[in-house]
């Protein structure tokens, strides 16, 4: 993601993700989330649903109560929107059947 000109690829996510996944398991779910919906948008279901599947797992691991414990912290990831909160409820909402 060099470039923040340009969306970054799938790829370049995924290399983000598995940097996160040890560092950081809420970024980790904000870009699982942004690889579920990129992989939707190439019309890659059985990738969206994968990941969708994953940013669920991340997220168990998080208490949901109160807003700012579901709060995103950016705004985006490699060009992908995130929503202003992210638990199990906005996940299934966004990508229904997928989930």
């Amino acid at each position: 993601m060099s470039n923040p000109t340009r969306p970054a690829s799938t790829d370049e996510l995924e290399a983000v993700f598995q940097r996160e996944l040890v560092t950081d398991r809420w970024a980790a779910a904000e870009t699982a989330f942004a690889l579920a919906s990129r992989h939707r948008d190439l019309t890659d279901w059985s990738a969206s649903r994968e990941w969708v599947q994953q940013c669920l797992r991340l997220l168990e691991g998080f208490p949901a109560e109160a807003e700012e414990q579901v709060a995103t912290r950016r705004t985006s990831v490699g060009g992908v929107q995130l929503p202003n909160y992210l638990h199990a409820g906005v996940v299934q909402a966004r990508f229904g059947d997928l989930g």
